[in-house]
């Protein structure tokens, strides 16, 4: 359910979850790690510091450090704006008229399973998933 985009990003934040407070690692480092391209990664986590989820370091000592303790950073605000999960309340068959009043044979379903996935992403934090 989760693109590979968001999958690596996850784990890359559960890596920096795993530093002592204040230090910083690489994009290469973290990469390496998680089997992710460092190129990539590295401009991935780029983005997490306009989000202020990140902070980025340049020069000897520098790299990549958790923003906000990893209790308060939700799976969901990391994967919205990569995955658009909240795209998600539109009709599982693609109907322009599907609603609650007027639901189509798959919307209260769907409307189960979209709700325990929003539920899910919106209450586990990185540190629920640091090992």
């Amino acid at each position: 359910m989760l693109s590979k985009t968001s999958t690596q990003i996850i784990n890359a934040l559960i890596e920096l979850a795993k530093l002592p407070e204040g230090q910083c690692e690489g994009a290469r480092c973290i990469a390496k790690r998680i089997k992710a391209p460092p190129n990539y990664l590295g401009k991935v986590l780029q983005s997490l510091c306009y989000r202020k989820i990140v902070v980025s370091q340049r020069g000897l000592g520098g790299g990549f450090r958790l923003n906000r303790d990893p209790k308060q950073i939700t799976l969901y605000e990391v994967v919205e704006p990569i995955d658009n999960v909240s795209l998600w309340s539109e009709c599982a068959l693609g109907l322009k008229k599907c609603s609650d009043d007027s639901p189509c044979a798959a919307h209260h379903r769907w409307k189960v399973v979209r709700n325990t996935y929003y539920k899910f992403l919106r209450t586990t934090s990185i540190a629920d998933l640091v090992r």
